[in-house]
């Protein structure tokens, strides 16, 4: 054996010394992030399917973790870790397709009346719109959040992606990405106070619909409602992106 290819074997065994002692390190976190994501999911959801998952995530950032580019592996590994877990969800759509069209039902009507009056759209207009009562209105809205995971990817999503037109160049799709996001802050920074709240806790603080409730001071079912509207009030403002 060559003294080169010594250095490369010892080289090699050194990196997946590294690796393991990341992996065993960082494995408690796997599951303090299954945990705290299974708090905000339906009850169909298994945390040992998250827990694998994001332990897939951890491998390869394991792998792929470069310091030279500045971030530490604990930032990086909790990123790809809930990525990871997020992407096994998304792969398996438990949304049945009654839910998909009366979320888009939801927003159609929203979209229609905030057309027709230039203001935010209330619960019992978009009810009288939908030609339902206050209380069917807010069991779509509760279905509508029950059997979803939203991310801020998520939030806009009602089984029909908004399309960034992917087939076009690179520099293109980058700058009409930048504008979306530009248009999604801009419709945010629309939403009625309440909404904009329940979206900070949720995304931002990451407050589960339970902790949400005692903060604002209404209960879990009625957080889940405002979330469910807010949703269906911002891909009514967005819709042209889906045209």
């Amino acid at each position: 054996m060559t003294i080169s290819k010594g250095l490369q074997m010892y080289s090699k065994a050194q990196g997946t010394d590294a690796q393991s002692a990341l992996i065993e390190q960082h494995a408690p976190l796997v599951k303090r992030i299954a945990y705290h994501m299974l708090a905000r999911l339906p009850a169909s959801v298994q945390v040992e399917d998250l827990i694998q998952a994001g332990m897939i995530g951890l491998l390869e950032a394991s792998k792929k973790f470069d310091a030279s580019k500045g971030a530490s592996f604990e930032t990086f590994v909790g990123i790809r870790i809930r990525g990871a877990m997020l992407d096994d969800l998304r792969k398996g759509d438990w949304t049945p397709r009654s839910v998909h069209r009366n979320t888009r039902m939801v927003s159609n009507a929203v979209r229609a009346i905030e057309a027709r009056t230039g203001r935010d759209a209330q619960d019992l207009e978009v009810a009288a719109e939908l030609n339902m009562g206050l209380d069917e209105y807010y069991s779509i809205l509760s279905d509508t959040q029950g059997s979803r995971l939203f991310s801020f990817d998520d939030l806009l999503d009602d089984g029909d992606q908004f399309d960034l037109h992917s087939t076009q160049q690179e520099p293109r799709r980058d700058i009409e990405k930048m504008h979306f996001k530009q248009a999604l802050a801009d419709a945010i920074a629309g939403l009625p106070e309440r909404e904009r709240l329940v979206l900070s806790l949720y995304y931002e603080e990451e407050l589960n619909l339970k902790e949400i409730g005692a903060v604002i001071g209404v209960s879990e079912s009625r957080v889940s409602q405002l979330h469910s509207q807010c949703a269906a009030r911002l891909r009514a403002r967005l819709a042209d992106w889906q045209e």
